[in-house]
């Protein structure tokens, strides 16, 4: 009997023949990771466990990025419990200001996750590395305390959802509009503890950029990992990277699925995510007229260089509105530099844009562009829930690169095509 991906992956890593849907089982990780918020309470955790150390300091990987570089006293001290942590442990792979990037968007970038590994994190956006085939998830910090200590976490095998997109993509439309329009379809909960299986030739012609960005939010639908076949344009951004050896694993043709959805691209819009939800998503053509105060462009889910090509695209040769805030944010400092080296952060601060210094800042309203109450920002981020960016009563409305930009010129929500005519 054949199985997915999902199934494969799991299996391998519980040495193995065969997993079911449903089945508990122990599994040995290949990469645990934890940044600013969530190290510290792993960290105590894993002091109460009792061990002296890590299973393996090759593995477990820290990252500053949510409130770093240190927004006030209390962020600098939770970054000093990582600091302190990684110091102690000797751990290989620490990533400091200066070095460090948006964790999502550096640890891919950096070759220290690969094809068929199974990356538990302490932070709910693991699942992006299953645009690279690889079974990653997000955990609670007690969890990732037991992986630090054990190498090993305690599992349910997902069931497996596999959605086919016909059709090519029209321009200004890619992976950030494919997953809200498919979250759009089955609701924030509509995947709830299962894995997300994304094909189809729409699919094949994504750049990694496109599938980084769906794998990215499956967990928007509830899911448990968002999962990409390996094929050559895997391997073409892999290949370079790779510290380590690795095993890439794709769905037997005979595998079973809990459900199969496909869905019909040709005539896709950009799409718009209203507040508060992921799941309330519209196609721009049916926005309407809504003022912005502020438009986001980063995050590990649109913070790579390809989303800043678009960025500059969109916003060379033109000014941000006078009542706008436009904030640009490199995923990571090699995204940065080669923006830097590309022209695109003069096109960014021509245009009157301001441009960070890698961080997760206003996602989760950290900071770098916290809401007031009354404001309205349109984000290239993954979530909106009420107060999310800043005060409770902002709102926050998801989009591709593109639209963000062209919002930031026009003072509302709108799309590149407006700027044109």
């Amino acid at each position: 009997m054949g199985m997915t991906m999902a199934q494969k992956i799991l299996a391998a890593h519980a040495g193995v023949e065969l997993v079911e849907p449903g089945q508990f089982v122990d599994v040995k990780v290949d990469v645990v990771l934890a940044n600013d918020i969530t190290a510290p309470i792993a960290i105590r955790e894993f002091t109460r466990i009792g061990v002296e150390g890590v299973f393996d300091r090759d593995k477990v990987i820290m990252v500053p990025d949510h409130f770093a570089p240190n927004r006030d006293i209390k962020s600098a001290e939770q970054c000093k419990v990582l600091r302190d942590f990684v110091q102690r442990q000797n751990l290989t792979h620490y990533f400091e200001v200066g070095r460090m990037g948006i964790e999502h968007i550096l640890l891919p970038e950096q070759g220290l996750v690969l094809p068929g590994d199974v990356i538990v994190g302490a932070d709910s956006h693991t699942c992006t590395y299953g645009a690279l085939g690889a079974f990653a998830t997000g955990m609670g910090s007690t969890d990732i305390a037991v992986a630090m200590a054990t190498g090993k976490v305690w599992m349910k095998v997902p069931e497996t959802i596999k959605f086919v997109y016909r059709g090519r993509l029209r321009e200004w439309v890619g992976g950030k509009d494919l997953i809200l329009h498919t979250i759009g379809v089955v609701g924030v909960d509509g995947a709830l503890y299962q894995a997300m299986e994304f094909s189809g030739e729409a699919v094949d012609d994504l750049s990694m950029n496109g599938r980084f960005t769906m794998a990215n939010m499956a967990v928007e639908a509830g899911a448990k990992v968002g999962l990409f076949a390996f094929d050559e344009e895997t391997q073409a951004y892999v290949e370079p990277r790779a510290r380590r050896t690795y095993t890439a694993y794709n769905s037997d043709r005979d595998a079973r699925y809990a459900q199969v959805i496909e869905v019909d691209v040709s005539e896709l819009e950009p799409q718009v995510a209203f507040p508060h939800l992921p799941s309330s998503v519209r196609p721009l053509s049916q926005v309407g007229e809504i003022p912005i105060d502020q438009a986001v462009i980063g995050s590990c889910t649109n913070g790579r260089l390809e989303d800043l090509q678009v960025t500059a695209q969109v916003l060379r040769g033109r000014k941000v509105h006078p009542y706008v805030r436009c904030i640009v944010i490199p995923g990571s400092q090699a995204v940065y530099l080669e923006a830097v080296r590309q022209g695109l952060v003069e096109a960014f601060i021509e245009a009157g844009a301001a441009v960070s210094t890698p961080t997760c800042g206003p996602c989760l309203g950290g900071h770098m562009g916290v809401l007031a109450a009354g404001e309205r920002c349109v984000a290239t981020t993954n979530r909106n829930f009420q107060g999310r960016m800043g005060s409770p009563q902002s709102e926050v409305y998801l989009a591709n690169p593109a639209v963000a930009a062209a919002s930031a010129v026009l003072g509302r929500i709108g799309g590149p095509a407006e700027l044109a005519r």
